[in-house]
């Protein structure tokens, strides 16, 4: 694992604009911060240096083109997700000479609710999720959820 970057004593705006940033999040190693900004008129999901750290160089990425919030990273690094429209997305990212470069975006499946919050997460390699779905409009309403607690007692019958 790299070594987590010295990080400045007094807290510093990470952003100073007039346009609405959020759901910001570090990459695994420090040195990136993934956000979101209607600077363009709309989201859009960028990545910047985290200020301070002397590795990371170069300004603001876009990483999203049509639309874009709450980032999240993979644990490697290598990739960004990103809601659009109510789908999911994911963004390769690489480091080289200590700049970020954005690659290939894909759609992975559609159907996710926005709400305030995330309403998804991923698993560290990028390959299992965790999502809150959209209902069926067809449907009366959300389907039902079910928490079964103690269920290891039930293996024993």
């Amino acid at each position: 694992m790299a070594k987590q970057p010295d990080l400045p004593s007094k807290p510093f705006p990470l952003v100073r604009s007039s346009f609405q940033e959020g759901y910001a999040v570090f990459s695994p190693d420090g040195r990136w911060v993934a956000y979101n900004s209607n600077e363009s008129g709309q989201n859009e999901v960028y990545v910047i240096p985290f200020a301070g750290v002397s590795s990371a160089t170069g300004g603001k990425r876009q990483i999203s083109n049509h639309g874009g919030s709450r980032p999240r990273w993979r644990a490697d690094g290598k990739e960004i997700f990103y809601l659009s429209s109510g789908q999911l997305m994911a963004a390769e990212v690489n480091i080289r000479n200590g700049a970020l470069e954005s690659g290939r975006v894909q759609t992975l499946f559609g159907g996710i609710g926005v709400t305030i919050g995330y309403t998804y997460d991923a698993s560290g390699d990028g390959q299992k999720f965790i999502v809150v779905r959209d209902s069926d409009p067809e449907s009366s309403g959300a389907p039902p959820l079910t928490l079964v607690q103690n269920w290891t007692a039930l293996l024993k019958k």
